[in-house]
This record gives C-alpha cells, sequence and structure tokens, in this order.
C-alpha cells in the first residue's frame, strides 16, 4: 500500500491497522519456521508496510508539536 493511501487515514485507523499488519508479520514468520510460507517477499513487503506506517505516524505527530509551538 502507498505512503499517501496511509496519511489519508485517521490515527486511530492507523494504529488499528498497524497491529494487524504486525500480527501479520508474526504469521508470516510462524509459516517460515515451518517451511509452508509460499512467499518469501511477503515478508519483506509487510515490513516495509509497517515502516510506512510508523513514519505517516510520526510525520502527524511532529506536525502536531510545530503546530502548538507557533
Amino acid at each position: 500500500m502507498k505512503a499517501q493511501h496511509y496519511r489519508e487515514m485517521s490515527p486511530d485507523e492507523l494504529e488499528s491497522k498497524l497491529e494487524e499488519i504486525q500480527r501479520h508479520l508474526f504469521d508470516l514468520h510462524s509459516q517460515a519456521v515451518t517451511e509452508k510460507l509460499e512467499n518469501s517477499k511477503a515478508v519483506t513487503n509487510v515490513k516495509r508496510d509497517i515502516a510506512r506506517i510508523k513514519t505517516v505516524m510520526r510525520e502527524s505527530e511532529k506536525l502536531k508539536t510545530k503546530n502548538v509551538k507557533l
């Protein structure tokens, strides 16, 4: 998913999406251990999605603190 899509989401939606994706990553790791993982690139893609969400959350946090200082 693109970062722009995450930027359009509310903070609550981002947190729930982050939890959902982290659970999915755990499932993928479990599949990798049991050798049932069909697409090894999926782990990398999920990690990138987690990074995108955390980046968007941090950006919005920085904007809030910047607006408070003004």
